[in-house]
This record gives structure tokens, sequence and C-alpha cells, in this order.
């Protein structure tokens, strides 16, 4: 029996689905289980030859994400200790249990778009979309698959591609983002690793416009890493991680003997949420989307939670026959409703940390070091807003939690 959805026309082969999703990272895998969930005939295409094949993000995330989530416990290692360093200073805020995470991002994100294809979703890896034009009933993506050429022709599209964005590109709707994160990462055997401690290192000597981090993986792996922001710094992050570990330079001392058994690489948009992120038959989620905590450069969580909204938004739209930009908007408007005023604030913040000069930085950390744990993990994660700074700079009455409460207070009102 030929299935009547899948068709050939000279060398090309012709599917039809409801909702095509591009990218089987989380945004693309949760978008994919929750649209097949409700029904929906759906595929994912992943351009590389398997999930998460290579690796592009850190992988850190909370907690609280991983629980609401349910990520299985072999995917993460627990952190419960956070030190901060700047040149000549060094502050630790700890809590007793974990409240953050560093992902294994293979196996979590092979075990999310396994949950997709339970739900029901085709993965077509190795299938890089190169092409988005619009038809009468949708989108068509052209795409190179296993040698030959196919055409996916869907209701609706969601973009998770990644910062690429390559379907809202090829439709004309977006341009390159202008101003990102580049990160470059070590993971590797060390001989001193501890395990539920993390590091961020700030100033001029980790990073001209960013930071470097030590990520524990487990009890003998570390991801060491540097991000620079552009066009903020031309300077290059593998160079300056090379660096920084030839040198053993400030906590990268502590970890002994080094073995690197990989190197990741990776792009982050860093616009603040500035994309307009539904059209037509077309919904932008994840880094497409530039759903990132500028703070830290971190958007797994949103990945995963706004990818959910965004396969129930399209799955909802593809019952009642409407999948117009209308019948999608609830998407956006739900998501800009959690987290917009909250990342427009930590953006200004950010904006701030990029000019801080090493002495201003070692300044930082004393307030950094005031704050309790509750404190500083809404501040990191940017799960602020003009109410919390407010009672922050009451109880920490210092010149510069009073300038981030202003810097805050402002953005509030621009929003």
């Amino acid at each position: 029996m030929i299935d009547s959805n899948i068709s050939e026309i000279g060398s090309f082969v012709l599917t039809k689905f409801d909702i095509v999703v591009v990218g089987a990272g989380p945004a693309g895998s949760s978008a994919a289980e929750y649209a097949a969930k409700a029904g929906m005939r759906v595929a994912i295409l992943e351009k590389e030859e398997s999930v998460s094949q290579t690796v592009r993000t850190s992988g850190v995330t909370w907690i609280d994400s991983i629980e609401e989530f349910g990520i299985p416990s072999e995917c993460y290692n627990p952190v419960r200790n956070y030190v901060f360093c700047s040149p000549n200073s060094e502050v630790t805020i700890s809590s007793r249990d974990p409240r953050a995470a560093v992902l294994d991002v293979r196996k979590t994100y092979r075990w999310l778009a396994e949950k997709a294809q339970k739900a029901g979703a085709e993965l077509h890896a190795n299938t890089a979309v190169s092409d988005a034009t619009r038809t009468r009933d949708g989108i068509s993506l052209k795409a190179a698959s296993a040698g030959s050429d196919t055409t996916f022709d869907a209701k609706i599209v969601i973009d998770a591609s990644g910062f690429s964005s390559i379907v809202a590109r090829s439709l004309g709707l977006v341009s390159q983002w202008k101003r990102f994160g580049a990160g470059a990462e070590y993971e590797a055997e060390a001989e001193n690793v501890e395990a539920d401690t993390w590091y961020l290192m700030v100033g001029q000597k980790y990073s001209p416009a960013g930071y470097a981090w030590i990520f524990p993986v487990g009890q003998t792996t570390v991801r060491i890493g540097v991000g620079v922001g552009k066009p903020e710094s031309a300077a290059d992050p593998t160079e300056i991680l090379r660096q920084l570990i030839d040198r053993k330079q400030g906590p990268i001392a502590k970890l002994g003997k080094i073995a690197v058994k990989e190197f990741h690489y990776g792009l982050i948009p860093n616009e603040g949420l500035s994309r307009k992120t539904v059209y037509d038959g077309l919904i932008l989620v994840g880094d497409s989307a530039g759903q990132a905590n500028p703070l830290v450069l971190e958007g797994i969580r949103y990945a995963i939670r706004f990818g959910r909204i965004a396969g129930k938004t399209a799955a909802e739209a593809i019952s009642k026959n409407d999948t117009s930009e209308k019948a999608l908007i609830s998407y956006e408007q739900m998501w800009k409703k959690a987290i917009l005023s909250k990342i427009s604030s930590a953006s200004r913040v950010q904006s701030r940390w990029l000019g801080l000069s090493d002495s201003e930085w070692d300044r930082e950390l004393e307030i950094i070091g005031e704050l309790d744990i509750d404190e500083f993990l809404d501040f990191i994660k940017a799960e602020f807003g003009l109410a919390s700074m407010a009672r922050l700079a009451m109880h920490h009455p210092k010149l510069a939690v009073r300038q981030l409460f202003s810097i805050v207070r402002d953005a509030a009102k621009r929003n």
C-alpha cells in the first residue's frame, strides 16, 4: 500500500505533514512531541546524522526546570556551590541542596527526541533544509536527505533550527543575528574535579566581553570554556581558551592534569527578545526566536518550555483549520508574558557588566558575595523584576545594588 502523503516527482520525493519541525534540539523535539500528542502528523528534520552529534552548548540549567520537565537523573550532574572569580577576588555562594545542574547534552537531547518519536513524530536525520517557499496550503521545505532531494510540505512549520533560523531567513522574514555570544569549550578529564561546584570567571583576564567557566559534568569530567560577546569584542574565544588552559589561569590551576576529550563551539543570540516569532504558517522557537537569558546566555529551559507551547499552539490552529498569524499569536503572547520584562531588565544589567573594568568587577563580586542563595539564583537566572530588585536594594543598601535597581526600573518603564 502506498502512503498517500508521499509521492515522487522526477528526482524529488514529496512528503506531506501537518507540522514540520526543523531542528531536533530541545525546542524542536519538545514542539514535535506536543504536536504529535495532539494527533498531528509531525516530522522533525535534523541536519546531522544523529541528534546532538555536535555539541554547541555548555548545558547549564536549573534543578527546578529539570523537575518540571522530568529529565532523568542520568542526564545531568547536580551543582550546589557557585564560585565567581574576578582577577583579584573570589566569592562562593552555596546551597544545602543542588539548585543548578550541568546536562549531559547528548543524553538529554536524545531523550527529548525519543519522547517525540514515542508520541508519533517522525525523525528524519541527515536531512538539511536548504530553502523554504510558501504554497497555497502552507510552507514547502526543500531538503537534502540521504543523497536525494526531498520536499516536505507542511501546513505549519516550526523553525527550531537554532542560531541560523534557516526557515525564517529563507522566507525573507528575518536577517542574521547581529549581536550574539560566541563560545568555545573543551570537555576534558581532569585530575581534581569538584563535582558539585561550578566556576564563573569574569574580567579582562578571562574574557574581554563575556566570561569563562568551569562546569563539572561528573566526578572526573569538566567543561572549560570561554564566551565572548559579538560585536563588542573581536577576540577569538578558542584562542583565549587555549591560553587560559596553557597558563593554568585562575581556578583552572586547581584542576591539575587536564586531558581534552572533545571540543565544542556554539553561537547564541544576544539581542534580547527583539524578534517577531509568529507568521502565517510559521512559528519560531528557542534560539531561532532569541529566547535566551542574557546574563549567562543559557536558554535550554526556555527552549523546552516554549517548544511545548509552540507544538500545542500549532496543533490547535490546524484542528481549527486556521494557520494564520492571528491563530498562532497566542504562542507569542504566552512566552512574552512569561519572560519579556525579565529578559529586558537582564539585558540592561548585561550591558552594564560588559563595560566593567577589572577593578569594578572586583567590587561587583563584593555585592554578589552578600546575596543569599535565593537572591543570587533569582538574579543569575534572570528571574528578577522591579519588585524583587527593590527588595534587594533595601536589604543590601550599597551603591552598586542601587544602581542595578535603577537599571531594572528604567527597563520596566520601557516595557
